[in-house]
């Protein structure tokens, strides 16, 4: 129906309202208009669970005065949630963001469901004949530019506040943008009301003579929920053989998102979501690991979910977290005296007498420290180690390091010759005696990784507590860094120390031709003895 026929309807009598019946209460014979308070938002309210506003005794003027009322409760409950709605450095950014055109199609909608239930409910709704004829001039008006900003506010400035509580947009009172989103609800309620005046009449047929109301609510995009989008993202990992220290590092993280913005879909997370998430760990979490573990796994999923079809788009790509450089008064690596001093109390370690320190844990003091000096390994990746993953060639011992064990990461396994120093300690006879893994109790179903990194935890303790951790030396890096350092200062390649090491090649050219067994055994011959 066009605008100048709505006219038409109201000069022949037609009533003007439209209404929620759900909302209307009767208490001894007077009525109330009532909404109930989500229980996140009562202590806002002053602890009530709901709102009411009293509407008399006559139903015929309570149902004219519902809607009205209605909106004003629904103006206080959006206030209040606004307030609760995460905040970021800058402005706000609309969650579910949707253009004014978009907003007044399901202003129209929701109105014209209101007219379904309220008819669905009382009969006596259609006969009441009430027409408020200020109410659509000043529709009117609105449509055509004419009213203030005060006047659109108190027109329809309810609608705006529960759209802008909703997520959809963020229009600041005054702008032109405000404006316009005000003067277009003024045309979805002019219509929706049109249409409650024609199905008085019992003509259901009539259609909005603005176009972009006509136009069907399009099914809700079904939702992506992000614990399975993790899930599936670490099985294609799984594939590779990689991703079972993402999945053990990751998971925590995606459960805290999920805790943060209260829900699981992954479609409706947005970079504001992001941002205040970020900002909230950064008060729990140094720079660095914000930024490598918490943004960086995110980003990562997201990326995976686009490629993979499963999320139209990445957007929280850019979200980003400084992370201030680090200033350094000495090298990563140990030192000679101090990587001497941590080899020395690892070959004299002994447990104390009242000790109940269990044999594997002895066992992983006093050779662990020793393995990763002599093959500059993570302190995880020989805490995971087997013995399976040693085997003779030649008169020569061999270590495997390989992702079955637990973890490595770069998804490949490889080999490194044990240096004379451990053998000439008897590792080799330590190795006749085991099974399974030789740093940790393998019980059923007990996660190795879990397990492996325990004890890389415990021995980093003792270190600590013997005072042979230096200040500004990772313990995980610091064999890492000395082995490097050592290999160049004999002349041994940086390829072969990466295939030592397990460092990714750095250039193409690096991944044609092997560093064989040979080479690798020579290397680790070049390496002197620690003295003790």
């Amino acid at each position: 129906m066009s605008v100048p026929s709505l006219q038409i309807v109201l000069q022949n009598g037609a009533r003007l309202m439209a209404g929620k019946v759900r909302y209307l209460l009767n208490r001894d014979g007077r009525y109330f208009a009532r909404l109930v308070i989500p229980k996140e938002l009562r202590s806002l309210l002053d602890g009530k669970s709901e709102l009411r506003t009293p509407l008399g005794p006559d139903f015929r003027v309570a149902m004219r005065m519902l809607p009205g009322a209605v909106a004003d409760l629904q103006h206080k409950i959006a206030g209040a949630e606004r307030k609760v709605m995460p905040k970021s450095s800058g402005d706000m950014v609309a969650r579910y963001p949707m253009r004014a055109t978009e907003i007044a199609a399901a202003n129209y909608r929701a109105q014209l469901a209101f007219d379904d239930e309220l008819r669905r409910t009382d009969p006596r709704y259609a006969s009441f004949g009430y027409v408020d004829e200020d109410q659509v001039q000043a529709l009117r008006d609105g449509m055509a530019g004419k009213l203030t900003d005060a006047e659109l506010a108190r027109l329809v400035g309810h609608r705006i506040e529960r759209y802008r509580a909703l997520g959809n947009h963020e229009a600041k009172t005054g702008t032109p943008e405000w404006r316009n989103l005000a003067m277009t609800l003024c045309f979805s309620e002019y219509e929706a009301l049109a249409r409650t005046a024609e199905r008085d009449e019992g003509d259901y047929s009539g259609k909005p003579a603005t176009p972009y109301l006509d136009i069907p609510e399009e099914a809700a995009p079904a939702p992506v929920p992000l614990r399975q989008l993790f899930k599936d993202y670490i099985a294609s990992r799984k594939l590779v053989g990689a991703g079972r220290e993402a999945e053990t590092r990751w998971a925590p993280v995606i459960e805290d998102l999920i805790k943060h913005v209260g829900h699981s879909d992954a479609l409706r997370i947005t970079k504001a979501d992001l941002r205040t998430w970020r900002d909230k760990r950064m008060t729990t979490h140094a720079p660095k690991t914000v930024s490598t573990v918490y943004l960086a796994s995110i980003r990562t999923i997201f990326n995976w979910a686009v490629q993979n079809d499963r999320l139209p788009t990445n957007e929280v790509a850019n979200v980003r977290q400084t992370v201030p450089k680090k200033i350094r008064n000495r090298e990563k690596g140990y030192t000679t005296p101090e990587a001497t001093a941590i080899i020395k109390a690892a070959v004299g370690h002994v447990p104390a007498h009242d000790s109940r320190e269990a044999p594997k844990t002895t066992a992983a003091k006093r050779w662990v420290p020793l393995l990763c000096a002599y093959s500059g390994a993570r302190v995880v990746e020989i805490t995971q180690l087997r013995r399976e993953d040693f085997r003779l060639e030649g008169d020569a011992l061999i270590m495997r390091i390989t992702p079955e064990a637990g973890t490595v990461k770069t998804g490949e396994y490889r080999d490194v010759p044990i240096h004379r120093q451990l053998v000439g300690l008897g590792f080799d006879a330590f190795l006749d005696g085991q099974s399974g893994p030789i740093f940790y109790n393998a019980t059923k179903g007990r996660d190795p990784l879990k397990a492996a990194r325990a004890m890389s935890g415990k021995i980093s303790g003792w270190l600590n507590d013997a005072n042979l951790t230096p200040e500004g030396v990772a313990p995980n890096h610091g064999w890492r860094h000395r082995f490097k350092t050592v290999g160049r200062e004999l002349g041994i390649s940086d390829r072969v120390l990466d295939a030592l090491n397990g460092h990714a090649s750095t250039t193409s050219g690096d991944s044609y031709g092997d560093v064989t067994l040979k080479t690798k055994i020579d290397a680790i011959n070049k390496i002197p003895e620690y003295p003790l």
